[in-house]
């Protein structure tokens, strides 16, 4: 009896590389990596060769020699006196705070806006499209700038409030004043004990979290439905007043105070701030409310009839039921929106707010002369910004979309 074996394999061969289709796909993958390196590092090379023969080679010693220039806007402390680096740090944190404002602000509006449109009142859903495409079809630069033209013209100078004969007052028992120069607020002043307070406002906010997954897995698997709103809103003010209270009253408030031609005291928020940020997130929101729209209409019709047979009120099945699954096509599309904002920033000094365009790629770059260094700097921080809004949605898109068996 004879015994059956099977045919030899032919070996790897270096023209199966090109004329085998398990294998061609990454031969052009690797051959297009490879040109494209080549590529970037003779642009470099030359660049640094061009740097070089004009007297100032690539480095960035220059970001610890003194800034000369000053910074009406900051988060941290700082002079004219301090780094180009110092500066630069403290454009970014004011990028910082313009892009998570706006995103905050911007997406409250755009899903009240969104949800409006759609409102079976006539009036009602006709001003949300006006306002939608009257704001997305003019450029953003326009309405930051008339936005700081509101604030310069509207809003009171602070000599108004003085005196007898003042026709402005402030607001809030004289603790806000709102004036052309901007927004002047309270600061707070943390005093021996203020820690502890801290801390358990933080420990309430993880409370709310944990007990909002508790509640839901109840819910599923009663049918009991608590009073989340009312219970959450006792675990975020309670806790943290009740050992405010206990510690003696350690966190203050530094208010604002008209004094010579300015107020003085509290937090001042130029106008330049409140401008641009407002801007961007109305710019923002008008087209966060088209996803918004776009996202309820994609949910099956039904699922609202369902929810009614149920006797859902309409705004619990518009919570419960539609955005729930309006949200695996609303989310892509706004990470867009929010990269749009952030990078909409670097429109402030149009206004005279310094952000990191400003200091980094704008002062820093004239009074230094290092065009190339200031804006590769600024181009990783953007890029480090973009990617890390991408990676958080990212995240949270995960774990929102539907999952498959």
């Amino acid at each position: 009896m004879s015994a059956i074996t099977d045919p030899p394999k032919d070996g790897f061969r270096p023209s199966m590389l090109i004329y085998d289709s398990r294998y061609r796909s990454m031969t052009i993958q690797v051959v297009a990596l490879m040109l494209f390196m080549l590529g970037v590092g003779w642009l470099v090379s030359n660049a640094a060769a061009n740097l070089a023969a004009l007297g100032k080679p690539l480095g960035f010693s220059f970001l610890s020699d003194p800034a000369g220039y000053d910074i009406n806007q900051r988060l941290i402390e700082y002079n004219s006196q301090m780094s180009h680096g110092r500066a630069a740090i403290v454009g970014l944190l004011n990028t910082l705070l313009v892009a998570v404002m706006g995103c905050a602000l911007a997406t409250v509006l755009g899903v009240t806006i969104g949800i409006l449109r759609l409102s079976h009142n006539w009036l009602v859903a006709r001003l949300m499209t006006l306002y939608i495409e009257t704001l997305r079809n003019v450029p953003v630069l326009l309405w930051i700038v008339l936005m700081m033209a509101v604030f310069i013209e509207s809003f009171p100078r602070p000599n108004d409030f003085r005196g007898d004969n003042a026709t402005a007052s402030m607001y809030l028992n004289d603790s806000v004043a709102l004036t052309n120069r901007g927004f002047y607020i309270p600061k707070p002043e943390f005093f021996d004990g203020s820690l502890i307070v801290v801390l358990t406002f933080l420990l309430s906010i993880v409370a709310i979290y944990v007990f909002g997954k508790w509640s839901k897995a109840r819910q599923a698997a009663t049918g009991q439905i608590l009073p989340n709103g009312w219970i959450k809103l006792a675990i975020f003010f309670v806790p943290s007043i009740i050992i405010y209270f206990i510690m003696g009253s350690p966190i203050g408030l530094e208010l604002p105070v008209l004094k010579g031609f300015n107020f003085k005291g509290g937090f001042h928020m130029r106008n330049s701030l409140i401008a641009l940020w407002l801007a961007l997130s109305f710019y923002t929101a008008a087209f966060i409310a088209e996803n918004v729209r776009a996202g309820i209409q994609a949910v099956d019709k039904g699922q609202s009839e369902a929810a009614a047979a149920l006797g859902l009120r309409p705004n619990r099945t518009m919570k419960l039921v539609i955005l729930p699954q309006a949200l695996r096509v609303i989310i892509p599309p706004l990470i867009s929106q929010y990269l749009n904002l952030t990078k909409n920033s670097s429109l402030a000094i149009a206004v005279g707010y310094m952000d990191v365009t400003g200091t980094l790629g704008g002062i820093t770059l004239n009074q230094t002369g290092r065009e190339m260094e200031c804006l590769l700097l600024l181009m990783l921080c953007y890029l480090i910004i973009s990617l890390s809004i991408s990676g958080v949605m990212n995240w949270y898109n995960e774990s929102v979309k539907l999952k498959e068996r």
